[in-house]
């Protein structure tokens, strides 16, 4: 019998490739070629039929999302997560639309759910030419509020998972107001993804309306919880900054992006990208305050690196990480903006 990797379908995976417009010697092309044969995998594996549904309708609904999101390539966007069910003259509604507003002025884009509450203050705040709205099929959802309704920028998605991934791969920052459960799935999935270095650090708020005491709560049983018992490190504590103003909410994620512009690994290496260069005495007092974020040798500044094929203009701080103390790694962020 065949498979999807003997060298007859090899040549012909590679054909069909050519045949729709990709090159099958690029590495891209390497990619489709996997994609393929692992999707004809599936036919002599054992796998249902409602495994094979809900594989097909996750790529579909991820190739949609990243084809829609991929037209905005330059800019920056915010995720506003909280409860659906706030009404409009609820001090947090308020507070959540000014945030909006703010970040829109400042050139953001705005993502939210398309439902009502919180996520129809984003979308107002940002207006329809700044939002993203993605949608959840539930048998109990609101309908998708007008701010969005019948907007190329609005995605319906089947299942939670491939929507959080929209929500946290395509923003620079989060804000979190108060919500439910859907809001602390939304908000624990962000912190822990930064938390465990599986998704780059960003400024995540946690936003409420001034007297409330929602966040605080919250916090408290973080502390008592899950701090206080070495269930998580002190500086986790930095990941999420606490704030009654939207002003100060977005000045706080503003600030994140002073100096800082982005980074990424290449092989062993944590390339840091920069809007402007670091002095030598900078760079040493770094390597003094953060020498336990090294592995090896020491921060440096640097010409992009071999692989490297984004933003080759920045500059560049350069590092071999340990790949852990995540945290600690976001006040070295802070810092760098603070110099």
């Amino acid at each position: 019998m065949k498979t999807p990797f003997d060298p007859q379908s090899v040549k012909q995976i590679d054909a069909l490739i050519a045949h729709c417009g990709g090159d099958p010697s690029s590495y891209e092309g390497n990619l489709i070629r996997q994609f393929m044969q692992t999707g004809l995998r599936l036919l002599t594996e054992e796998h249902d039929t409602g495994q094979l549904k809900l594989l097909t309708r996750a790529l579909k609904e991820m190739r949609y999302a990243f084809n829609v999101f991929n037209q905005y390539p330059h800019s920056r966007r915010i995720s506003i997560f909280g409860s659906a069910r706030t009404q409009e003259d609820h001090p947090d509604y308020l507070v959540a639309k000014e945030l909006s507003e703010i970040m829109a002025a400042n050139e953001w884009m705005c993502i939210t759910g398309a439902s009502n509450g919180i996520m129809k203050a984003g979308l107002e705040g940002s207006k329809r030419k700044g939002s993203f709205g993605l949608s959840i099929r539930l048998p109990f959802e609101i309908p998708i509020n007008k701010v969005i309704e019948e907007d190329p920028k609005h995605i319906l998605f089947r299942y939670f998972f491939t929507r959080k991934l929209m929500f946290l791969s395509q923003s620079d920052a989060v804000a979190a107001l108060p919500g439910g459960v859907g809001t602390m799935d939304e908000l624990f999935e962000a912190l822990t993804l930064i938390q465990t270095g599986k998704a780059d650090i960003i400024p995540v708020v946690l936003l409420e309306h001034k007297g409330g005491s929602y966040w605080r709560g919250w916090e408290h049983y973080i502390n008592e919880h899950l701090l206080a018992k070495g269930m998580i490190s002190p500086e986790d504590q930095y990941l999420y900054k606490i704030t009654t103003s939207a002003q100060e909410a977005a000045d706080h994620i503003r600030h994140f992006y002073k100096r800082y512009h982005s980074s990424r690994y290449v092989g062993d290496m944590f390339v840091i990208r920069l809007l402007n260069p670091l002095t030598d005495t900078q760079v040493s007092s770094l390597n003094k305050k953060f020498a336990a974020l090294l592995m090896s040798g020491e921060m440096k500044m640097s010409e992009p690196l071999k692989g490297e094929d984004e933003h080759l203009k920045l500059p560049r701080l350069v590092f071999h990480y340990t790949r852990r103390d995540f945290g600690l790694l976001r006040t070295l962020i802070d810092h760098i903006n603070d110099l």
